[in-house]
């Protein structure tokens, strides 16, 4: 098992690999259509895009719960 501290490291792997996974294989798609060599396409695409993806979500994810928690702070 995972050490629970490791929590927001693990959270922003599985975030960012499966949206850069669907995004990478909608502009994927949309850039060459479905040639016989779509998979192998979309897989570069997709390690490439994650390598961004995720040193991003871990920069980016303390910015934004920090701006949800100042745009939901209850009146009282």
């Amino acid at each position: 098992m995972i050490p629970p501290r490791f929590a927001p490291v693990l959270f922003g792997l599985l975030l960012s690999g499966l949206m850069s996974l669907i995004v990478a294989g909608i502009a994927t798609v949309r850039a060459v259509g479905l040639p016989a060599d779509i998979l192998t396409l979309w897989a570069s695409a997709w390690v490439s895009s994650w390598a961004v993806a995720f040193p991003t979500v871990l920069v980016v994810a303390p910015l934004v719960r920090r701006l949800v928690v100042a745009l939901t702070r209850s009146a009282a």
